[in-house]
């Protein structure tokens, strides 16, 4: 048992280390603008930028649509092929890993080509770009998605609720919904990064997110980039942090009300 447990903590001190050196090194970069000192003048500066503002807005707005329009496909779809058709499971897998074979350049190209021109012409609205992330999102949602269906006893369950008169949205919102909490927080975290990370398609289509701004900001700065990774990944492990808390809080008063009845 001790040994077991040394090398158990061994490895989660060497994943650790291997994830934290990085990030450290990057932290302990951005700290040098100024020659000789250790200041925070680089983040001044980003925060001081006017797009950073902008295309962080942006793209925190396009990530909030992608995850209700992935979650609108992606659960009932997952639930009626767990409940109903599970002879097409397979294929609902190879669907929603073509965006692992597909590349994002050749997606948003296709995307172009098909929605440039009448009677469907959207490369002028966002809804396109946001089209094009609920497919990249495809994998991560889905996956969350069916293994929290997994996890419960789907056919039970809606027996149960069919047996109660319970209809199929009551369901849906009443009965699976809540059972994939926790499931639906790991795939709309995954997809929040995926959105305020992703360059080639806001690149392509000309819109101002936050990904082509790094970018930009790469190429002719050194200390600011710096700063900025730093920057994204504690508003990204932020905003993990905020859904967290919310889901425990919820469960908690559910536990709460479940005591007093």
């Amino acid at each position: 048992m001790k040994k077991s447990r040394f090398w158990a903590w061994f490895w989660i001190f060497l994943g650790a280390f291997y994830f934290l050196l990085p990030l450290f090194s990057t932290f302990l970069f951005s700290l040098k603008m100024k020659k000789g000192v250790l200041s925070f003048a680089a983040y001044q500066s980003v925060l001081k930028d006017p797009q950073f503002y902008k295309t962080f807005t942006f793209s925190l707005e396009m990530s909030i649509f992608t995850i209700i329009v992935g979650l609108l496909i992606i659960v009932p779809a997952a639930f009626w092929v767990r409940l109903r058709l599970k002879h097409l499971r397979p294929v609902m897998e190879l669907i929603t890993q073509l965006p692992f074979v597909v590349p994002p350049i050749v997606l948003v190209f296709g995307l172009i080509r098909l929605y440039s021109k009448p009677p469907i012409q959207l490369t002028k609205t966002p809804l396109l770009l946001i089209m094009g992330y609920v497919v990249l999102s495809l994998p991560y949602i889905y996956r969350s998605v069916d293994n929290g269906l997994m996890a419960m006893d789907v056919e039970r369950l809606t027996e149960a609720a069919e047996s109660l008169g319970a209809g199929w949205i009551t369901i849906l919102f009443k009965v699976i919904l809540p059972n994939l909490r926790s499931s639906l927080i790991s795939g709309t975290f995954l997809t929040f990064a995926i959105v305020i990370g992703e360059l080639t398609m806001a690149s392509m289509l000309a819109w101002p997110a936050f990904g082509p701004y790094m970018a930009l900001l790469g190429q002719n700065r050194a200390y600011e980039p710096a700063a900025l990774a730093i920057i994204s990944f504690a508003l990204t492990w932020g905003a993990l942090g905020v859904i967290q808390w919310v889901n425990r809080t919820s469960i908690v008063k559910q536990e709460q009300v479940g005591g007093i009845h």
